[in-house]
């Protein structure tokens, strides 16, 4: 069944990833779980010391609107956002997307690779991803383990901005990066390749 998924990545101040990762580990995982969100995979970008990149769903529009009311109105939330707002230097790089739910989250590492696509024909390119792309990367080693598309539903909850007016397509793999086929003639730019680690169970 596919749900309502946000690929969140937040740019913090140099030196405050660790503050954050140990109050969201502590605080906000289960505080949100409570509330009815699903929180996914949390990972360090290996290559920005100073991002961490999350995962988290709802069943649909509606219930995400209820589930982030309850949260962020809460006294979870309220008792600690200044602290992890204090984190923060930019938390609206939000792709909100439609795909598969989530696995449980793997808390043991291990580096994933996040490739955003931009296509110039998105129901083309997911056909040609489905058909072409994730059998080759199968074949090579580095499955997709989940591929996500935009969802252009209105944001049902405005407090909390996401990225709108484009076109993504997201596939996430495990290992090393894979090696893509040349998808010049499909998409807009070059794909972007997030490495990220996922955050290790404390």
């Amino acid at each position: 069944m596919n749900v309502i998924v946000e690929l969140r990545q937040y740019t913090l101040h140099p030196g405050a990833r660790d503050t954050l990762v140990d109050l969201f580990e502590r605080e906000f995982v289960t505080g949100q779980e409570a509330a009815g969100i699903t929180v996914g995979d949390r990972f360090l970008d290996l290559d920005d010391p100073d991002r961490f990149v999350w995962l988290r769903s709802f069943p649909d529009m509606a219930a995400r609107a209820r589930a982030l009311h309850a949260f962020y109105e809460g006294p979870l939330w309220q008792a600690h956002r200044e602290a992890a707002n204090a984190t923060m230097v930019d938390s609206d790089d939000v792709l909100l997307l439609r795909g598969p739910d989530f696995a449980a989250p793997d808390t043991t590492g291990g580096q994933v690779i996040a490739t955003i696509c931009h296509p110039l024909d998105p129901p083309a390119f997911a056909d040609h991803v489905e058909r072409h792309l994730r059998p080759a990367l199968t074949s090579a080693g580095t499955p997709a383990e989940a591929v996500y598309r935009s969802e252009h539903a209105e944001n049902t909850f405005p407090a909390l901005p996401v990225r709108t007016g484009e076109d993504v397509l997201v596939l996430f793999t495990a290992g090393t990066a894979p090696r893509l086929p040349d998808l010049s003639t499909q998409l807009r730019a070059a794909p972007q390749q997030l490495r990220l680690e996922r955050v290790r169970s404390r």
